[in-house]
């Protein structure tokens, strides 16, 4: 006999009340059905079910390289010296750039927004000795060649 589990179910079309409280309906475990969401996607699937065979196969044999802004592009030489990697994509290299800053410890102590650059990143930040966090992006953009 299989195993029977209780559902909390709030929608009263699958519970077949029209009630405001929530009734327990009892389904076998190896049920498959969806509970109706708000949003875009209409439904949420309450089982695992296998992707088809086709779709995993297609899935695999896709390109993994990014498009946008997790494409890798080629880096200048300095981004080079600091990162250690002649390409590499924009997330990346703003994830690794604040790794470094984290780890050398060059935000203000006062004011953690802005960093206190040393020299690999004058280098980079066109010889600024303070930049805020949110200029890190922008000053990347003239590293990465088109």
């Amino acid at each position: 006999m299989a195993a029977r589990s209780l559902v909390s179910c709030s929608s009263s079309f699958l519970a077949g009340q029209a009630s405001s409280s929530r009734p327990l309906l009892p389904l076998p475990a190896s049920s498959c059905f969806s509970l109706p969401l708000r949003g875009r996607r209409s439904f949420l699937p309450l089982c695992g079910a296998a992707k088809p065979a086709a779709a995993a196969a297609a899935s695999e044999k896709r390109e993994t390289r990014g498009r946008g802004i997790t494409k890798p592009r080629p880096i200048s030489p300095e981004l080079q010296e600091l990162l250690g990697v002649p390409e590499i994509p924009r997330t990346q290299a703003l994830k690794l750039i604040w790794a470094y800053i984290k780890e050398k410890n060059l935000q203000d102590p006062e004011n953690k927004k802005i960093i206190v650059c040393d020299g690999r990143l004058k280098k980079i930040f066109g010889g600024r000795d303070r930049v805020g966090f949110l200029e890190i992006s922008g000053l990347l953009n003239p590293h990465f060649i088109k």
